[in-house]
């Protein structure tokens, strides 16, 4: 009986392991069958560390001068009241858009920097506003100054504060209905645009707070597509929303305090009533920080002997663009080519496709593409464009073309984002290792056409980047 009940349990033992070894090749068969009915493919990428002129960051030199703009993707330019408005109510653009070649720069894709300015010193006696304006008021003050000579207006002057909002409401008809002129510098008041005067000198000081609000709010309406910087963190930069910029970029003690600003707000005690500054700390991640280099030190300077401070400092700073004072195509980026490399590759957004993975069913015909999206730079792309992927045919051409739910506008630098794409496969659909082959793409929305470099190591077509290695 002992002995039976030992081989009928050798038995069950030998039917559980015959069971267990069924069960397994079964599931491991299943796993073939699923592999070979949905094969999936994941693929990570590097970023590349080069030197990307990418859409609206950069250098901006000025616009007049076409040897020094070369590949750069933005332009500046600033105009006085004076050049505007030469009798009231007439308005120069044509005059404006000659000197500036802006019709050349809107044919080759490029945007525009801009500055209103009331008040620009120089070596000669002069006014920077019409004559038919200082006529109107001429209660502001003629000086000769360590800064050079000119003209600053009263801007507590009701007359004036009218005619500013006209000015700036006609420059919003002729230059505020698309996305050419993308950046706008709120100058218009102080020195250059930069809402300081030397009082100490004899200039009577700038208003209080709530009249120098009456100099930002045309500007708001006029202008609503494009990006509005303020040179100081007045409340109205954390209540519009508004981005700052730096004219004193390079310098470590100035752009020190400008930071102090941004993350602990102060007291501005140069109007005649002092303005609390307003902390906001991070804007850059909503808000793009522009200015230029400052004027204390010489280009060679900032970009060799004190490079590594300069590029701390822009760093710090989270900079989108720099200009008119900065480094030309037609002069330091052929004497100094590695440090403005250096130097443009601190600035703005760089975003690639860090990891990706593509899953296809062979039965459904549908594919799902997992994004894995970084911004490798220091600040996002301050405009909604698309992230789209596509399918292409042998030929190169766009065979369909998926949108992505991704919003480039909050990806902050060294942040990444994720997103997923479902898509039925056409006929035509390129394969590689049995997955269809997806490419990647940023699109101009003036345009509906890719048209940003990725900081991504893949083959690309054009500026649509593939998605397998290898392809």
């Amino acid at each position: 009986m002992l002995r039976f009940l030992n081989s009928m349990g050798n038995i069950t033992v030998k039917r559980m392991g015959i069971v267990c070894c069924v069960s397994v090749l079964v599931i491991l068969i299943a796993m073939i069958a699923v592999r070979r009915i949905i094969p999936s493919k994941t693929c990570t990428y590097g970023d590349t560390g080069e030197v990307y002129n990418n859409p609206m960051m950069g250098f901006a030199p000025n616009a007049d001068y076409v040897e020094a703009v070369g590949n750069n993707t933005l332009v500046y330019v600033d105009v006085t009241w004076r050049e505007l408005e030469p009798l009231e109510g007439v308005y120069d653009y044509e005059r404006i858009e000659e000197d500036n070649f802006l019709e050349m720069w809107r044919r080759l894709g490029k945007k525009v920097v801009f500055r209103f300015m009331c008040d620009e010193p120089s070596d000669v006696e002069h006014m920077d506003i019409p004559d038919w304006l200082y006529e109107k008021t001429g209660d502001g003050t003629f000086y000769d100054t360590v800064y050079g000579k000119g003209y600053s207006p009263n801007y507590a002057n009701e007359t004036f504060i009218e005619a500013h909002a006209r000015a700036i409401e006609a420059l919003g008809r002729r230059y505020g209905q698309d996305s050419f002129f993308c950046f706008i510098e709120l100058g218009s008041v102080g020195h250059w645009g930069e809402w300081h005067v030397k009082y100490d000198e004899g200039i009577k000081r700038l208003p209080g707070e709530d009249v120098l609000l009456r100099y930002v709010t045309p500007y708001v309406s006029a202008f609503p597509d494009a990006k509005l910087l303020m040179r100081r963190p007045f409340s109205y930069v954390a209540d519009l929303g508004l981005g700052v910029y730096n004219d004193m970029t390079g310098h470590e003690e100035d752009t020190d305090e400008w930071l102090e600003w941004l993350w602990d707000g102060g007291t501005y005690s140069e109007p005649e009533t002092p303005i609390e500054l307003t902390a906001v700390q991070e804007v850059w991640d909503n808000a793009p920080v522009g200015g230029e280099f400052t004027s204390s030190y010489s280009m060679e300077y900032m970009l060799t002997e004190n490079l590594c401070k300069t590029l701390e400092l822009i760093e710090k700073s989270h900079m989108t663009f720099i200009g008119p004072k900065c480094p030309i195509a037609c002069d330091e980026e052929i004497r100094f080519p590695d440090e403005v490399s250096r130097v443009k590759k601190s600035l703005g957004y760089r975003i690639g496709v860090n990891r990706c993975r593509i899953s296809y069913n062979r039965i459904t015909k549908n594919a799902k593409v997992l994004i894995s999206l970084k911004n490798y730079g220091t600040a996002p792309m301050y405009k909604y464009w698309k992230v789209c992927l596509y399918l292409m045919g042998a030929d190169g051409q766009i065979i369909e073309r998926y949108e992505t739910d991704i919003e480039l506008t909050k990806l902050a630098g060294g942040e990444r984002t994720e997103c997923t794409v479902k898509a039925a496969m056409p006929g035509n659909a390129m394969y590689s290792d049995g997955v269809p082959v997806f490419f990647i793409g940023i699109e101009n929305p003036d345009t509906g056409q890719p048209e940003v470099y990725m900081d991504m190591d893949s083959p690309r077509r054009g500026f649509c980047y593939c998605l397998l290695s290898g392809i």
